[in-house]
């Protein structure tokens, strides 16, 4: 009967398991997390950052603030943007600062 038990227990003799086995789940979590947040971010930051180096004089802009213009310049060596918001009102805002480019029919 002990003899049996012991059979079905799997004993002292089994085999070593493999130690890539045991790191699996591991590999798995940091590849899925890799490919469902850190490689969309990376996506989304060239794309913004490659839409800030676009802006051109006339482009129409909103801001991180909520300020909606009209690009007419640039100052310091284009890192801050003159936006016309109304007919007499220039404000300087950092480029870094700039959402959204508005597309024009």
């Amino acid at each position: 009967m002990v003899e049996t038990l012991y059979a079905a227990a799997g004993g002292q003799g089994g085999s070593a398991s493999n130690p890539i086995v045991g790191m699996l789940p591991l590999i798995l979590i940091l590849a899925i997390m890799y490919f469902l947040i850190l490689r969309p971010q990376a996506k989304k930051q060239k794309e913004r950052q490659k839409m800030l180096d676009a802006l051109k004089k006339g482009d129409d802009v909103v801001t991180a603030g909520g300020l909606h213009g009209k690009i007419v310049g640039f100052k310091n060596d284009n890192k801050v943007v003159v936006l016309k918001i109304s007919e007499s009102v220039k404000v300087d805002v950092e480029r870094s600062a700039i959402a959204n480019v508005i597309k024009q029919a």
